[in-house]
């Protein structure tokens, strides 16, 4: 019964780390329409960030700063905003397809600087001995996985709230109307890149809050950890939860973790060990049929976006 808690906290703790990304991305593509393939980039800027802020002093590569976790999270979360602002001046005005070119290969230029500036990431080797909230407890699985999972989980809250709060503002509404319809809306006086590019930097620096916190919880990153497969998985998982709405983002985060988990186990229970990693591309066929079958179904998603008509750009739906 334990082991069946401690990989219980396990399991949500994970599915609720990607849940924060794909908040970010719902405020990127859910809320404003930018086509982000980049997330993976993002959220590696936030955890080696991070983790060059906490870890102790390292004579191969710059770190031993030994700040406080939450700091490190604020400091990940921090300069993937940056990064985002930079690419979004960059980048911003491109649309659809293009947009998405240039994302993609800005995570390629991280993952490929996190595996060659091994003064600064570790390059290959990664870096390790990241501290873990509760790590005291780390041997008390069951403790450390259900505290560890409540810090996620409130994070996650806030994250949520937070952005519930921001996107019923005059300032979400008006990113809708850009989405919507731009031309109204830069009739209407409003300026279309400035709230882009606001929107994109809000949704690198969540996507960086995730990447620290997946950091801390695992305790060591490395290049590989941020390939592309991150960004087809939280795109898949915003996909099946229903874009444009902040609780379908979670939801979808958590069904697409499980059926990822579950075809894992189903993998390593019935393949040989000798064709296991083969095997293991049937995970992403796995998802690419939940996604096909979701789009049949329910294009909008579990939980699409609830739309609301309003008399003019940045004015209240009826009933307010």
């Amino acid at each position: 019964m334990i082991e069946l808690l401690s990989y219980g906290a396990f399991f949500l703790t994970v599915a609720l780390s990607y849940a924060i990304i794909c908040l970010g991305l719902n405020v990127q593509w859910g809320q404003t329409g930018l086509f982000n393939v980049g997330i993976a980039g993002f959220v590696a800027i936030g955890a080696y960030a991070s983790a060059i802020l906490t870890t102790p002093d390292d004579p191969v590569r710059l770190g031993g700063f030994g700040l406080p976790i939450f700091a490190g999270w604020i400091g990940g979360a921090a300069a993937a905003a940056i990064a985002s602002l930079l690419v979004g001046l960059l980048t911003i005005r491109l649309r659809s397809d293009y947009l998405a070119i240039a994302t993609f290969g800005v995570a390629v230029v991280v993952q490929l600087s996190a595996l060659n500036l091994e003064p600064l990431t570790g390059g290959p080797f990664g870096i390790g001995f990241i501290p873990r909230p509760f790590g005291w407890l780390a041997e008390d699985r069951l403790t450390f996985g259900l505290l560890n999972f409540g810090l996620v989980a409130i994070t996650v809250l806030c994250v949520y709230l937070g952005l519930e709060r921001l996107l019923r503002s005059p300032w979400g509404r008006v990113l809708r109307a850009i989405r919507e319809d731009e031309q109204a809306a830069l009739a209407l006086g409003k300026n279309a890149f400035a709230f882009r590019l606001q929107a994109f930097a809000i949704g690198g620096a969540i996507m960086g809050l995730a990447g620290a916190v997946q950091a801390h919880f695992i305790g060591f990153i490395a290049p590989e950890n941020y390939v592309p497969m991150l960004t087809f998985q939280v795109w898949a998982m915003l996909i099946v939860g229903g874009s444009g709405n902040n609780l379908g983002a979670i939801l979808g985060a958590v069904l697409v973790w499980a059926v990822w988990a579950a075809s894992a186990a189903l993998i390593s229970a019935a393949v040989p060990p000798e064709m296991q990693a083969r095997a293991a591309a049937l995970q992403i066929v796995l998802i690419g049929i939940a996604i096909s079958v979701m789009l049949l179904v329910r294009p909008r998603g579990l939980l699409g976006e609830v739309r609301t008509v309003s008399r003019h750009v940045g004015a209240s739906p009826p009933g307010n």
